[in-house]
């Protein structure tokens, strides 16, 4: 075994559990996606991920799928277990009862409903819980889910396709399409794995835009919609009103501004209008915009545009990730550029962030990046 105490198994079984755990991105919120994977003399007996919506939890249905094999099994799963009565029982109720022997997980749950006790009252029953393998991949994974728990903050990543002059559409507002079919393709699987897609006013009325995951086979991961639209100018006849019935559409407005008529048309229509306190007045707090959205229960923001919508998020400081999309391109400095001003007079003033991935997409080039 290596000095932590795992061995090469432990270490791949919970790489799988991680990798459930990351199928079901997207698709749990309010709660955090958590895959567990249970063995029993070297042979993976149950294995499974959160349920869409949030529950069944990984655990219930690991076990359900490991049956009389779960007893004196091994257990990996991604975060700790929960302890508290919900909607279903504790997980950590039903791996007593299953009677596993041993669970190893990656890192405790910041939950204060959770917190460490699921894993004290797994010890209690006399079961061997071993805590921290791959840690820093299962925070990550859930970072999201973290944060609203911790800061009432979703996590937010901010999505760019520009050319390598930073510019995100010509001086007459072309912007599609920058990137490739590759980068494309790519931006839509992103769509999947997020809670809700947020878009500023500007872009909704300039592209009329879907906002939807339209990879083959992956139609039904669309996000929750989000426009950012302080004065409700969103047309009714736009594509994300006529279809909100299909793929649910929140419209954040400036409480001072909106008009009840037009807030009625939009619920009619199957739109729900979150109304925010105006702070400034006439412009839609960031911050108090992204509060409410984790209130209710979102917990990973994909931005995807345009130019005043960063700007105000990156004032804010409250971009998490950023996933920039380059391609081989020069449009020019009349062109628009990928955020607007935000008021950074000094290099120190600058957002900055830390380069993590980078990944080539046909002609485009993907950068992942990460808050320095």
């Amino acid at each position: 075994m290596p000095a932590s105490g795992y061995s090469p198994a432990d270490y791949a079984h919970m790489a799988s559990a991680l990798a459930l755990a990351e199928r079901g991105l997207g698709r749990v919120w309010p709660n955090p996606s958590v895959g567990c994977v249970i063995v029993k003399d070297g042979i993976v007996v149950g294995r499974a991920v959160t349920a869409p919506g949030g529950r069944p939890h990984g655990e219930t249905q690991a076990l359900a799928q490991a049956g009389t094999a779960a007893r004196g099994a091994t257990v990996y799963v991604s975060l700790e277990p929960c302890n508290h009565h919900g909607k279903t029982p504790p997980c950590s109720e039903a791996l007593i009862a299953a009677g596993v022997g041993r669970v190893v997980v990656a890192c405790e749950d910041p939950d204060p409903r959770v917190c460490g006790g699921g894993i004290k009252r797994l010890r209690a029953a006399g079961i061997q819980v071993d805590v921290g393998l791959m840690a820093t991949e299962a925070a990550m994974l859930n970072e999201g889910f973290f944060k609203r728990i911790r800061e009432a903050l979703p996590m937010v990543t901010l999505k760019m396709a520009t050319s390598l002059d930073g510019r995100i559409a010509t001086r007459t507002g072309q912007s599609q399409w920058i990137t490739g079919a590759q980068a494309r393709a790519h931006g839509h699987m992103l769509r999947a794995r997020y809670d809700a897609i947020m878009v500023g006013i500007g872009t909704a009325l300039a592209d009329d835009p879907e906002l939807t995951c339209r990879l083959p086979g992956l139609e039904g991961r669309s996000p929750v919609r989000i426009v950012m639209d302080s004065r409700l100018r969103l047309p009714l006849t736009s594509r994300l009103v006529r279809t909100a019935r299909d793929v649910p559409t929140w419209v954040v407005t400036l409480a001072e501004g909106a008009q009840q008529a037009r807030a009625q048309a939009f619920a009619d229509c199957g739109v729900q209008v979150i109304a925010i306190d105006p702070n400034p007045p006439g412009e839609i707090p960031v911050m108090a915009a992204v509060k409410a959205l984790a209130a209710r229960g979102i917990t990973r923001v994909l931005a995807e545009g345009g130019a005043r919508l960063a700007a105000s998020l990156l004032r804010a400081d409250a971009v998490d990730r950023a996933e920039w999309f380059r391609a081989p391109m020069v449009i020019g400095g009349d062109g628009l550029g990928a955020a607007a001003a935000f008021g950074a007079d000094r290099l120190a003033d600058a957002k900055r962030f830390r380069r993590v991935e980078t990944l080539p997409l046909g002609d485009d080039l993907l950068e992942r990046y990460r808050r320095a």
